[in-house]
């Protein structure tokens, strides 16, 4: 295949076309904006839908509609824009809607600024807006993982019919980097839609709800949202082991743009002699507790998990959890669209395996 240079919100927009995807609902706000930007000179292209709706509430509520009609839709924010998006995401959810999102993240909180952070991961991974649903939530590291992602991310949402949230910051938003892409040309449209509200002549009608009255019904649609997200847990958990096992004395756990950074600055930190492995989530939620408990247990007696995120520490408490306090855990953090340089984390090793 050969290989394009893009930017990574262009090449997440492209690799929704090959996933099938040429609906699109969305409203501009940096520093996801070329997303939209480069999909509405492309569906003139392909014969794709793209409405600029008038806000964030309007762009999720068209994406509830389209997704009922059975077609593959994607709608696209920034932070403060994707908070908007709550309300439309639980109906979503709840009337089990395949749908994809993605979250080019900012600094926060408020309108906070447009330079990479991390800031959104309570708020894609601890459920976003009301009730009992969660969603599929997918944070790649590189341009190229965020294409495979997309792609991955409308076969999960069709697969379980369930809300798929891509998360990855401005850096890689912005920047360009050769990928590949693995289907070429425009790919098919949803096949697994026969609930989908496609005109009820000729068949039985179909009903697509999230208002239970009863609640004996309310608590059973409840547990039936509850099941699919633990089968979704069974087989869709991933995540990726730089290291390895019994080969480190410290374990770092980031995700996205950090865990690349932190991969150069063991790089950096192998060559004194100093062994150190990384635990990088690639499913952020469901989270893969066991993979990383696993990752854990590899570590020598005393041996110490460091968490480095650009954000307070949202990750820490799932990063203890998979621990269940086994290990001392270490956290770095930076926020206000701050990045810590590779050296910055190498220096950070050495404080604590040479105190």
């Amino acid at each position: 295949m050969t290989k394009v240079l893009m930017k990574g919100n262009e090449e997440l927009g492209e690799a929704a076309i090959r996933a099938g995807c040429i609906h699109f609902f969305g409203y501009p706000i940096t520093p996801q904006t070329e997303v939209p930007e480069y999909l509405v000179k492309r569906y003139a292209e392909v014969g794709g839908t793209f409405v600029q709706a008038e806000s964030e509430v309007g762009s999720i509520n068209m994406i509830y509609g389209a997704a009922g009609t059975g077609v593959k839709c994607l709608t696209s924010s920034s932070s403060p824009g994707y908070a908007l998006m709550a309300e439309g995401m639980s109906y979503i959810a709840a009337c089990e809607l395949p749908c994809v999102v993605i979250n080019i993240m900012r600094a926060g909180p408020g309108l906070g600024g447009i330079l990479p952070a991390q800031s959104d991961y309570w708020q894609a991974t601890k459920g976003h807006g009301h009730g009992d649903y969660r969603v599929i939530v997918l944070a790649p590291s590189s341009v190229q993982e965020a294409v495979d992602l997309m792609i991955l991310a409308f076969e999960l949402a069709e697969k379980y019919r369930n809300p798929v949230l891509i998360v990855a910051d401005g850096m890689i938003g912005q920047m360009m980097e050769p990928v590949e892409f693995p289907v070429e040309g425009v790919g098919e449209p949803m096949k697994d839609n026969d609930w989908a509200l496609t005109g009820c002549e000729g068949r039985e009608r179909r009903i697509v709800n999230s208002l239970y009255l009863s609640p004996e019904k309310l608590n059973e649609h409840n547990l039936k949202l509850h099941e699919k997200f633990a089968e979704i847990t069974k087989n869709e958990v991933r995540s990726e082991l730089y290291g390895t096992p019994g080969e480190y004395d410290l374990l770092i756990t980031a995700f996205g743009t950090m865990a690349r950074i932190c991969k150069t600055a063991i790089d950096e930190v192998r060559d004194e002699g100093l062994r150190v492995g990384l635990f990088r989530p690639i499913t952020i939620a469901p989270y893969p507790y066991e993979a990383l408990r696993e990752a854990m247990d590899a570590l020598p007696d005393g041996g110490k998990v460091f968490d480095v995120e650009m954000n307070m520490g949202q990750m820490l408490d799932d990063v203890r959890l998979a621990g269940e306090g086994t290990r001392e855990v270490i956290f770095h953090g930076t926020a206000g669209g701050i990045v810590p340089s590779p050296d910055e984390v190498a220096a950070k090793i050495r404080e604590i395996l040479k105190p």
